[in-house]
């Protein structure tokens, strides 16, 4: 595979290559593992992916926060179920970026370095459990509108493995609905616990499709490769469209008094988020940024022994395996 990566590097400008190449994705044809493709494909695939995989880890850090604080012995097992579904999606992307030649690893010394980012999202603190109703509802529902049409995506690895996060993504995103049900229909404490959880994600979620399409430099020709389906506008239209008569049917105000039906378009209204704090945060700069850093630092450090036993063991296997031939 790697032979076959440095022969993509040099022939990255031949034209005919690129025009096979593009119209095998315009045909709705999978790009898989071996295949030629343009490094520059493969690098936005490792970037996205690699992106998508450490958001799924990292995001385990905010919801882990409340397992040993759920209101109940059923919702403490839902979460835990919850987590651990998040830890095993971070494992399919991995595997889908390491199949480009990238190891998971250097992909995981990329995030601790600054290099590689995590979804902006989980830089912001869950104070009470409304906060893990609000993450199921509208991180996970903005994740689901992000994430089912990277099912059709033309990489043969990164849409398959979609296709079993977005079933269980589903699953999340109701229990973060059902919290926000009950607590909007409880006593009253409960129910300004729900508003107070909707005030502070519904901003932040909104920035989770990425900058406006008039800011983003590489959506047209993700667009062309089939590696985003969507434009980042378009999906942010969409959870609104979604959101906004969810929000209505629990009795929960959305915090944008912009917010309208406009049926000259036949969409919601609403307010752009504030850019400068989402580039901000992505700098590193969110209210648990370091936090979050410092929590995957010491992971990775905590585990050296783990890799080191890991591959002296595949080591050993090896020179045993050399020895019998």
């Amino acid at each position: 595979m790697y032979a076959q990566m440095i022969k993509s590097e040099k022939s990255q400008d031949d034209p005919e290559k690129l025009a096979a190449f593009q119209q095998r994705i315009d045909d709705g044809e999978k790009i898989e593992p071996k295949d030629w493709m343009p490094e520059g494909y493969r690098k936005t695939l490792i970037r996205q992916i690699g992106q998508h995989a450490h958001s799924e880890i990292v995001g385990q850090l905010p919801e882990g926060n409340w397992i040993t604080r759920a209101p109940t012995l059923e919702r403490k097992a839902i979460l835990l179920a919850k987590v651990q579904d998040e830890a095993g999606h971070g494992l399919y992307l991995y595997c889908a970026a390491e199949t480009l030649g990238v190891s998971r690893d250097q992909l995981t010394r990329d995030l601790l370095s600054g290099k590689m980012k995590y979804s902006s999202i989980f830089n912001y603190p869950t104070l009470t459990w409304a906060d893990m109703g609000a993450v199921g509802w509208l991180v996970d529902g903005a994740a689901i509108m992000n994430q089912v049409p990277l099912q059709r995506t033309s990489y043969g690895p990164y849409a398959r493995a979609m296709v079993r996060i977005c079933k269980e993504e589903s699953f999340h995103q109701r229990q973060g609905f059902d919290i926000m049900m009950k607590m909007a229909n409880g006593t009253e404490a409960q129910r300004k616990m729900a508003q107070d959880a909707l005030n502070r994600f519904w901003y932040p979620s909104l920035m989770m499709f990425g900058p406006s399409d008039a800011n983003s430099v590489h959506s047209e020709q993700n667009m062309a490769w089939k590696i985003k389906m969507n434009t980042n506008d378009e999906l942010r239209q969409k959870f609104v469209d979604q959101t906004a008569p969810q929000a209505a049917f629990l009795g929960l105000n959305i915090p944008d008094e912009h917010l309208k039906w406009n049926e000259e378009r036949g969409h919601y209204d609403f307010s752009e988020p504030d850019w400068d704090e989402f580039f901000d945060v992505l700098r590193g700069n969110g209210p648990c940024s370091v936090e979050r850093m410092e929590a995957r630092n010491k992971a990775w450090d905590d585990g050296a022994w783990v890799r080191d036993g890991l591959m002296a063991h595949a080591a050993k296997k090896k020179a045993r395996r050399v020895a019998a031939e």
